[in-house]
C-alpha cells in the first residue's frame, strides 16, 4: 500500500544504526508514520525520541515469531530491514519478507554487509555469505530493494573497545596493519532515511557501499584518537589465538568469535579498505571524518 503519509517500519530500531535512524525520521518529518520494532514491551522508545515530529509507534516484533510481523506490518508501506548478527540471519529474512509481501511492502531498505557480494573466494566468510544470501531472498521476493553495505563502524570505538581504552589508554586486535574505510553511524543512518524518504525511483533495485573518506590502520586511528582525547592511546597487534581468548571471556558464542576473527582476518588481507562515494552520493553531504568523530566523542575516550 501507498497512503498520503507513508508508513515506515524500523527493525533494529534500539541498536547503534536502528536508532539512530528512527532519531533522524523522527526529528526531521512531520508527514510520515514510523514503527520501531522493539524485542520487548519493556523498552520504551520513545524516550529516546523526546522531539519526534512523526506519529511514532512502537511494536513488538519476534522473527522467530510470524504472528508478531503480521501485526506489526500492518500497513506498511516500507520496511528498514536490520537483522541480528545471529546463526539464523537468512532464516530471521526469510521470514519477515514472506510476511512483508503478503502486507504489500513496496520497498524494502536491507542493512548488509561490506564484501556481501565479494568475488574473491578469499573474502567470503560466514557473516557476508550470510548477507548475500539474505540479499537473494529479497532480490528473488518481487519487492524492490536497496541494500545498505557499510563497513565498520566508528562507534565500534566507544562500544566494544572504549572500555579499554579509558582504563589501559591502549586496544587490542590482530587487525595487523590492514586498512579500513570506518564509517559513521550517523552518516549510514542518513543514508537510509533519504533512500527511505526522497527520490526512492533513483535508489530502487541497488546496492551501495558505505565508508567513510579515508581509509585507516588500526594504529593510525589511535594517534587520531591520542589527538582528540589529549592522552596517548595505543594499539596492540596481538595475535588470533591471543584475541580468542580475550573474546571468550567477554562472554561471546563460539559462533560470534568465530565470525568476529574472520572479519579481523579479511581487515589484515586488505579486503576492508576500499572507499565509496555513496554517503555523499545519496545525501549530498560529505561523510564524518575519523577526527570529526572523535571530536564529537572525546569524552567517551577520557
Amino acid at each position: 500500500m501507498q497512503a498520503d503519509t507513508p508508513t515506515i517500519l524500523i527493525t533494529g530500531s534500539t541498536g547503534n544504526i536502528g536508532s539512530e535512524l528512527t532519531r533522524q525520521l523522527s526529528n526531521s518529518f512531520s508527514d510520515l508514520n514510523l514503527k520501531a520494532v522493539v524485542r520487548s514491551g519493556d523498552v520504551n522508545i520513545n524516550e529516546n525520541n523526546s522531539n519526534s515530529k512523526t506519529r511514532l509507534q512502537q511494536v513488538v516484533m519476534d522473527f522467530d515469531r510470524p504472528e508478531t510481523m503480521v501485526k506489526g506490518l500492518k500497513n506498511v508501506d516500507k520496511l528498514f530491514l536490520l537483522t541480528p548478527t545471529h546463526p539464523k540471519l537468512v532464516e530471521f529474512t526469510s521470514n519477515l519478507v514472506k510476511e512483508a509481501k503478503k502486507a504489500g511492502v513496496i520497498h524494502i531498505v536491507k542493512l548488509s554487509h561490506v564484501r556481501a557480494d565479494a568475488a574473491d573466494e578469499a573474502a567470503k566468510i560466514t557473516i557476508t555469505s550470510l548477507h548475500r544470501e539474505a540479499e537473494k531472498i529479497i532480490e528473488e521476493s518481487g519487492i524492490s530493494y536497496t541494500f545498505l553495505r557499510p563497513n565498520f563502524f566508528f562507534q565500534n570505538f566507544i562500544n566494544f573497545y572504549g572500555p579499554m581504552i579509558k582504563s589501559q589508554s591502549t586496544f587490542s586486535l590482530p587487525a595487523g596493519n590492514g586498512k579500513v574505510s570506518f564509517v559513521d553511524v550517523r552518516d549510514i543512518a542518513s543514508v537510509a532515511a533519504t533512500v527511505l524518504t526522497k527520490d526512492a525511483e533513483e535508489h530502487l533495485d541497488k546496492a551501495y557501499d558505505v565508508t567513510g573518506p579515508e581509509s585507516l590502520t588500526y594504529a593510525e586511528a589511535a594517534k587520531v584518537l591520542s589527538n582528540e582525547a589529549g592522552k596517548k592511546i595505543g594499539y596492540v597487534n596481538i595475535s588470533e589465538d591471543e584475541a580468542r581468548q580475550m573474546i571468550k571471556a567477554m562472554g561471546m558464542s563460539d559462533w560470534h568469535t568465530n565470525v568476529l576473527l574472520e572479519l579481523l582476518r579479511i581487515t589484515r588481507e586488505g579486503y576492508l579498505s576500499n572507499i565509496s562515494s555513496a554517503v555523499e552520493q545519496v545525501t549530498g553531504n560529505k561523510p564524518i571524518s575519523f577526527h570529526q568523530f572523535t571530536r564529537d566523542y572525546a569524552s567517551a575516550f577520557q
